[in-house]
């Protein structure tokens, strides 16, 4: 059922209210951008379940595994999007997001055979490298499969992606990495994703561009970077949406980084519980404020025009007081509740942002200016985010170490490694001054970097101020 032809020239000249394909065809592809969209979840997010045992073995500080899981992942990603993104707007979108997942999959098993850090980085680029293809193609592919009216709930069900892959990634990775090793978890997890690449290239037709724009929408060819940016500056709108999109990105990226590895510091439980009973839950609740962010936006713009901007403002604000408080409790069911709840009123965003970005460029742009989207949020905020709380955890951390009982003889690497590690070579009274001292400066860290959600909660809600000037019309 696919379609070889580069279609870039496809175009209609009157609207097409129902879509592109039969109803059961769109679906279809909304589901499988989904699936690669959750696949692509599960190989970025893996590393940040197995951060506790990476650690360990490689005996990194908090900033380095910031930095791991972060930035070198972020920089590549980053910097090849918009190019990739241009392809989109010319070439078969199909064949690139098939590529690009059999590049990222193959990068993933990689993992497995990292010897050190280094090599670790290196494949981790490359992972980078492959999934920079994927959402700026998937955006402009669902534009056009699906009108203007069912857009919020189709990008809040492609957006489940990104919950759905966290919780699989947990869900699977754990276990796998207790019943073997971390190294197996990547092989298991990575190599799927090429059998998968292929299915979706020779299932998935290629839709005509601008298939389901509003009647009078002019149609020609891709705007260059210099005119899509021109349209763009025109419009306040959408650089607050990248402006609250970033900041939370930059915070959810820096708790997901952590999150596993500071119940493993805090309480006594294993990878494999940590991952069934915090991530698993955190995640299938993140899944619901995605979908439920979507689809109460569809209901409510009607009645309420902003209700795209209000409703994840209002949720990012109200998660605040659950994230701190589970990164101060002692009650590790407490803990786990509060991070769901936290999860659920956090992540309505995330359909927002692509939706917001959508109805403000048009189809000559859409790809491109989600490209520039994801340019700024994975550089600042997947980029420096991870790094940031690292920081942060190891100035607490040292800190913490300093004014312990043992403080004039411990140090911050000193205390790195595994609590078997550290009773061998530090005795069990320094190696206590250590494992608390881990999970408290952690802690503190991940509570500082929560209260960011309420400047990006604040900067949706302005955007509700200019969000109808700067909407795509008919001659735009």
């Amino acid at each position: 059922m696919h379609n070889n032809n580069n279609i870039a020239s496809d175009t209609t000249t009157a609207n097409q209210p129902q879509g592109y394909g039969t109803p059961f065809y769109r679906q279809y592809v909304l589901i499988a951008l989904t699936v690669l969209y959750t696949l692509n979840f599960i190989d970025r997010i893996l590393i940040q379940i197995l951060a506790q045992p990476i650690i360990e073995e490689f005996q990194l500080q908090d900033w380095q595994f910031g930095l791991l899981s972060g930035l070198v992942f972020a920089t590549l990603y980053t910097l090849l999007g918009i190019p990739i993104a241009r392809l989109a707007e010319r070439y078969n979108r199909v064949r690139i997001i098939a590529l690009s997942v059999i590049v990222w999959s193959v990068m993933t098993a990689l993992c497995g055979f990292a010897g050190g850090f280094l090599s670790l980085l290196v494949f981790r680029v490359g992972v980078g490298i492959g999934e920079a293809g994927l959402t700026p193609a998937a955006n402009s592919i669902i534009a056009d499969y699906f009108p203007p009216n069912s857009r919020a709930r189709a990008m809040g069900t492609y957006a489940m992606g990104v919950t759905l892959g966290s919780v699989l990634a947990a869900a699977l990775g754990g276990p796998i990495a207790d019943a073997f090793d971390w190294r197996t978890a990547f092989l298991v997890l990575g190599a799927p994703g090429v059998l998968i690449g292929v299915i979706f290239w020779v299932t998935t037709r290629e839709p005509p561009r601008g298939y389901t724009d509003p009647p009078g929408t002019e149609q020609r060819g891709s705007d260059n970077l210099r005119v899509t940016l021109g349209k763009l500056s025109d419009k306040p709108t959408f650089w607050l949406n990248c402006a609250a999109a970033t900041l939370v990105a930059f915070v959810g990226y820096a708790l997901t980084a952590f999150k596993v590895a500071y119940f493993q510091r805090a309480f006594p439980v294993s990878l494999t519980e940590v991952a069934l009973t915090v991530s698993v839950p955190a995640g299938l609740a993140a899944s619901a404020g995605v979908f439920s962010g979507g689809y109460l936006t569809e209901k409510l713009s009607p009645r309420m025009p902003n209700a795209v901007v209000l409703i994840p403002g209002a949720g990012l604000i109200a998660s605040v007081p659950f994230y701190v408080f589970a990164f101060v409790t002692p009650n590790f069911h407490l803990a786990i509740g509060s991070v769901m709840l936290g999860a659920l009123l956090h992540y309505s965003y995330l359909g927002a942002q692509y939706t917001v970005c959508q109805g403000i460029a048009d189809a000559r742009s859409r790809a491109t200016a989600v490209a520039i989207m994801l340019f700024v949020i994975n550089i600042i905020g997947y980029g420096l985010g991870p790094l940031f709380l690292g920081v942060l955890s190891d100035l607490f951390t040292a800190s913490d170490i300093a004014a312990s009982a043992h403080g004039t003889e411990l140090t911050l690497q000193m205390c790195k490694g595994s609590a078997e590690a550290l009773i061998a070579t530090l005795g069990q009274a320094k190696a206590d001054a250590c494992l608390a001292a881990n999970a408290s400066g952690l802690g503190l860290a991940m509570v500082v970097t929560s209260l960011i959600f309420l400047v990006g909660g604040a900067l949706y809600l302005c955007a509700s101020r200019t969000l109808q000037r700067d909407l795509t019309g008919p001659t735009d």
